[in-house]
């Protein structure tokens, strides 16, 4: 039988949303998790775009939510969802007001920790020792997505008194050496460090920061969710406490898994009236992948596993659950912003 043309376009127009969702061949994202076991790669950070930042990263928080599959697909594997947690915005997480709960209840820690927030780190700048066989891109500042075994080397070593310049500088800066080993059956990062000595950008370097600037990191952030977002979040929180398979019908148009299309008739760029309460109207649609109101649970920039990127996520890092958790992140911002303020007073 012969396809007609509809048929065909409508095929393409598929095809081109998954190559669109899977980051379409963009490999911004360096995939460090991915490099050969016993080898080290240096990178050089750079600032942040961001003149309010003060810091030359971002702290992103997710939220994995696990499903048995998708309903009414028989061929379904479990998928997870991950959700922005609104503590990034400094509010109350409804998903972990819950779950603080559970954590009093010896019975309850593991499905805890299941549901406890995820943190990871979003650095840009230079690969300049690869030992990765890849296509390097057209703009070589690429985006690393640092977990936080690997963060906790970055921040530490800044209390360095050796340390006289900082790191981002761009004629007085160190390179950072990620090292991958094996302990036990996971890729361990603990043998990472600062390089010990000061180098200046390359003439190439400098010209690609000329030519593509630098970026805002808090553009690869997922957007803040609204109201009716929220609610979405509740809703399948509890659904997957429960057990329920996830619900493209009811949720796809706001947040959905990897490789799950969009059901039909929705959109994610425009706004629509809901029919239920637990159907919130759509957000406008926020620019790229990394940041859509119906963030696909792709890769490493949306927590334990890369976002926009077709390599292979990195082994999950669960940020460990306090067994009585309490409200750290101020401190360890805190303490952070004290590193950074103590070296530029040394240059001073």
């Amino acid at each position: 039988m012969a396809t007609s043309l509809a048929e065909i376009r409508a095929k393409l127009k598929s095809q081109e949303s998954r190559s669109e969702r899977t980051g379409g061949g963009d490999n911004a994202i360096f995939p460090h998790w991915n490099i050969p076991e016993g080898t080290t790669t240096a990178v050089r950070f750079l600032p942040d775009n961001d003149p309010n930042n003060t810091f030359f990263w971002a702290e992103r928080l997710m939220i994995r939510l696990p499903f048995s599959g998708v309903k009414n697909d028989m061929n379904s594997k479990p998928v997870v969802v991950q959700v922005p947690c609104v503590e990034m915005w400094n509010e109350t997480c409804p998903v972990l007001t819950e779950v603080r709960g559970w954590f009093k209840d010896s019975s309850l820690e593991d499905m805890g920790r299941k549901y406890w927030k995820k943190r990871s780190y979003i650095f840009q700048g230079f690969v300049t020792e690869n030992t990765l066989q890849e296509d390097a891109p057209e703009n070589p500042i690429r985006r690393f997505v640092i977990s936080p075994s690997i963060f906790n080397l970055i921040k530490d070593a800044l209390m360095d008194p050796d340390i006289q310049e900082m790191p981002t500088d761009y004629t007085a800066g160190l390179d950072f050496r990620i090292t991958k080993t094996t302990k036990g059956q996971y890729a361990d990062y603990s043998t990472s460090k600062w390089a010990r000595k000061e180098t200046a950008l390359t003439e190439a370097q400098m010209a690609a920061i000329e030519t593509h600037g630098l970026n805002t990191l808090s553009d690869y952030l997922p957007k803040k969710p609204t109201e009716v977002e929220l609610q979405c979040i509740k809703d399948m929180f509890e659904a997957s406490v429960n057990g329920e398979a996830y619900d493209v019908e009811r949720w796809g148009q706001y947040y959905r898994p990897y490789g799950v299309d969009a059901p039909a008739g929705s959109s994610t760029s425009s706004t629509s009236t809901a029919k239920a309460p637990t159907t919130p109207t759509p957000a406008p649609a926020a620019p790229v992948m990394e940041t859509a109101p119906a963030p696909v649970a792709t890769p490493a920039e949306m927590g334990a596993t890369p976002v926009a990127t077709p390599t292979p996520a990195p082994q999950t890092e669960t940020v460990a659950a306090p067994v009585a958790p309490v409200a750290t992140e101020g401190n360890e911002s805190k303490r952070a912003e004290d590193i950074l303020a103590m070296i530029r007073n040394r240059q001073s």
